[in-house]
C-alpha cells in the first residue's frame, strides 16, 4: 500500500531528500551541503558529480530514519536550483565542465554582445526574460565557446545540457543506461531558449546563441502521468519508483503554498529571495523589471504563468557574514546579533555582489554599505543585513502590483529565513501588509512532492492539496507609515550608489 511521496530538493548550497505523507507532513528528511567553487571574482561553480553523490547519500539516509517498506513510496518529485547549467557526456555521465551556477556573472560580455541588436529585451516577448547573466542560455554558449571539444561533442550528439533537474532525473532513471533526458516547462522557461507560447525550444533563438537543438532535453509537464521512467533497482532507492514531478525551486514553492488562483503570491527566503505571482493562463509581460515565467503545468491541463521578482543575495548574505567576515558561527545567530541594537544605526547594506536582479537588472552594480559612522558596530551590520532582504522584497512587490494591477493583501512566505522573527516582523512593517507563514514551511520540496503525487493519483486534484495548507504564524505591520516611507526612501538612495561600479 502506498503511503508516501519522496521529493529531492537540490539547492544552491545543499541537497535534501524529504518524504511526505498524504497530509503533506514531513515523515523523514536528510540534508547535506556541497562545495561552492569560486575560481575567479564573479564566477560560481558546483561539481555535478558531487551533487549526484550527495543526492544518493540523502536518499539513503532519509530511508534509514523511518521504517518504509518497498512499494510504500508512490512516486518521486524533483525540485532544483534553476539556471545552473551542466553539460555532460551522455555515454559516460562525465561532465565536460563544472556546473555554472545561476549567480555566476562570467557571461556579461556575451549578454552585452547579444543586446547590441535589439537591446536587453531582445528576447523578452518570446521568453519573458531580459538578457542577463542569470539565465542558462548564455552559460551554455560560454561552455560551448570556451571548453575545448564540447561544441564538437554537442554537434555529434554526445554532449547534452540540463539544468540540475535534468542531471538528477537522468541519473535516477538510469544515467548512461538509457536515463531520461527531460526538463519541465518551469525549468525550460529559465533558459532563455523556450518560447512561452509554444512551450518548445525556439529555433530562432537557438540559432542566435549557436546552440545545437539536439543537446537540449525534451520539455515535459511539471506533473506528468506518463512519468519519465523509474528509479533503478541498483540505485539509491533499491526499487523501481516512478519519477513523475519536476519543478524549478521557486515554482515548486508556489505549488507548495497552493497558490493556484490568479493573484495569489508567495515569497521564498533562501540563498536568494524569489517572489512569484500567479497570473493564470495569461502571459503578462512586465514593464517594471520582473520576469514572465511558467508557474506550473499539470498533465494535459493548460500551463499556468507567473510574474517573478528575483533577488540574488538574501540567505547567502548571512552566510557571507558567517564565512567571510566571521561575525557569527552559525547562521541563526544573526538574529540575536541584530537584536543587540535598536535599529540599523542609519546604515543600509545593498548586496549587489553579482549585480542587481529585479527590478533593476544592473550587472554593472556591486555591493555597498552606506551611512557608516564610528557609531556602527557588528549588531548594526547584522540588522542591516536582514533588512536588506525585506527592502528588496518591497521593491519586487511594488513592481508586481504595478504590472498586475493587483493589490496584495497578505504575503505567504517560506524558506529557511522565515523562522527569523525579527526579519519577518520587519518584512511586514516595510510592506504594510500581513506576512503569513504556513505550518509546513518546507514548501519547495512539498511542491515537488505534490507534482509527483498528482501525476500518479496519490492526491486527486488541487483542492485536495489546499486542505493541507494551514497557518502557523502571522506578522502584522506595526511601523508608522511615515517611518516606513522614510526607511524605504533611504534604501532607494543606497541602491543608486551601487550603479555603474563595474566599467568595461
Amino acid at each position: 500500500m502506498v503511503k508516501y511521496i519522496a521529493a529531492i530538493d537540490q539547492g544552491t548550497t545543499s541537497t535534501r531528500c524529504m518524504i511526505f505523507n498524504h497530509e503533506g507532513s514531513v515523515v523523514s528528511i536528510s540534508q547535506k551541503e556541497h562545495k561552492q567553487i569560486t575560481p575567479q571574482p564573479g564566477w560560481v561553480e558546483h561539481n555535478p558529480l558531487e551533487i549526484w553523490e550527495r543526492t544518493q547519500e540523502v536518499i539513503q539516509d532519509s530511508l534509514t530514519r523511518v521504517i518504509i517498506q518497498k512499494g510504500e513510496i508512490a512516486a518521486i518529485g524533483i525540485t532544483n536550483q534553476r539556471e545552473t547549467t551542466v553539460i555532460w557526456d551522455q555515454n559516460t555521465g562525465k561532465p565536460y565542465y563544472n556546473a555554472v551556477v545561476w549567480q555566476d556573472t562570467r557571461t556579461k560580455k556575451i549578454c552585452d554582445q547579444l543586446s547590441i541588436n535589439g537591446g536587453q529585451d531582445r528576447f523578452r516577448e518570446k521568453t519573458g526574460l531580459p538578457l542577463a547573466t542569470y539565465f542558462s542560455g548564455p552559460k551554455i554558449k560560454w561552455v560551448l565557446d570556451n571548453v575545448e571539444g564540447v561544441r564538437e561533442a554537442a554537434q555529434k550528439g554526445d554532449a547534452i545540457f540540463g539544468n540540475i533537474d535534468s542531471w538528477v532525473i537522468w541519473w535516477l532513471t538510469g544515467g548512461p543506461n538509457s536515463g531520461s533526458h527531460v526538463t519541465d516547462v518551469t525549468n525550460a522557461s529559465r533558459t532563455m531558449l523556450m518560447n512561452l507560447n509554444t512551450l518548445d525550444w525556439d529555433e530562432e533563438i537557438l540559432s542566435v546563441f549557436g546552440i545545437p537543438k539536439q543537446m537540449l532535453p525534451k520539455i515535459v509537464p511539471s506533473s506528468d502521468p506518463k512519468t519519465w521512467g523509474v528509479t533503478q533497482i541498483s540505485g539509491p532507492f533499491q526499487e523501481e519508483i516512478p519519477v513523475a514531478g519536476d519543478l524549478g525551486d521557486q515554482q515548486a514553492a508556489l505549488v507548495g503554498q497552493t497558490c493556484f488562483t490568479p493573484g495569489e503570491a508567495k515569497n521564498t527566503y533562501g540563498t536568494g529571495c524569489f517572489m512569484l505571482l500567479n497570473t493564470g493562463k495569461e502571459i503578462v509581460q512586465s514593464e517594471s523589471g520582473l520576469l514572465t515565467t511558467l508557474g506550473y503545468k499539470f498533465g494535459e491541463k493548460d500551463a499556468v504563468y507567473a510574474l517573478e521578482g528575483s533577488i540574488a543575495f538574501t540567505g547567502a548574505l548571512v552566510q557571507w557574514l558567517r564565512d567571510n567576515l566571521e561575525f557569527i558561527e552559525k547562521s541563526p545567530e544573526i538574529e540575536e546579533l541584530a537584536k543587540s541594537v535598536e535599529d540599523n544605526g542609519g546604515i543600509y547594506f545593498v548586496p549587489a555582489f553579482s549585480g542587481l536582479f529585479a527590478p533593476y537588472w544592473r550587472s554593472d552594480a556591486r555591493g555597498v554599505i552606506v551611512g557608516l559612522t564610528s557609531y556602527i558596530n557588528k549588531g548594526h551590520i547584522a540588522r542591516a543585513t536582514l533588512e536588506a532582504t525585506a527592502f528588496q522584497t518591497r521593491e519586487v512587490l511594488d513592481a508586481m502590483e504595478k504590472d498586475s494591477g493587483v493589490k496584495l493583501t497578505s504575503l505567504k512566505v517560506d524558506g529557511g529565513m522565515v523562522y527569523n522573527e525579527l526579519l519577518m516582523q520587519f518584512q511586514a512593517d516595510i510592506l504594510g501588509v500581513p506576512v503569513v507563514r504556513p505550518s509546513i514551511s518546507e514548501t519547495t520540496a512539498l511542491g515537488a512532492a505534490y507534482a509527483a503525487g498528482l501525476a500518479v493519483g496519490f492526491w486527486k486534484n488541487e483542492e485536495d492539496l489546499r486542505t493541507n495548507w494551514r497557518i502557523d504564524k502571522t506578522w502584522n505591520p506595526e511601523m508608522e507609515s511615515s517611518k516606513r516611507k522614510n526607511e524605504f526612501n533611504s534604501w532607494q538612495k543606497a541602491v543608486q550608489r551601487t550603479f555603474g561600479w563595474i566599467e568595461e
